[in-house]
């Protein structure tokens, strides 16, 4: 399998485990993998009560890589936020609650159970 299939098995992978623990933590999951144009791709978007949040999912494979949670720059976090506004712009504005941006790492270990943390209002 060529490396490109094989990251794109693992990010499902992660965006699926992610989805769940959403889901897990009372959260309704609206879309997956929303793309904009040119401007990129929400992972997952979803509400918790009346808040919409707009997840980045972030998989790691074992190995020597850096930490799912230090991957939202600055640059990344502000395109989340442009994005996130899009969203809103095409689905009748933002609700009540307002709109947060979720992120959610996951770490796959070479033996054992992934490591999934999900991390409120990174952004």
């Amino acid at each position: 399998m060529n490396t490109h299939l094989a990251r794109r098995a693992l990010g499902a992978y992660g965006e699926d485990l992610a989805a769940r623990r959403l889901v897990e933590a009372g959260m309704t999951v609206l879309a997956r993998n929303w793309r904009c144009g040119r401007t990129g791709e929400i992972d997952i978007v979803a509400r918790d009560g009346d808040v919409l949040v707009v997840c980045e999912v972030k998989t790691r494979g074992p190995g020597p890589y850096e930490h799912p949670m230090s991957a939202v720059t600055p640059v990344k976090a502000e395109r989340l936020r442009d994005l996130a506004q899009r969203w809103v712009q095409e689905h009748g504005g933002a609700p009540p609650g307002g709109v947060r941006i979720d992120l959610v790492g996951i770490v796959l270990p070479a033996r054992g159970a992934p490591v999934v943390e999900h991390a409120r209002g990174v952004a």
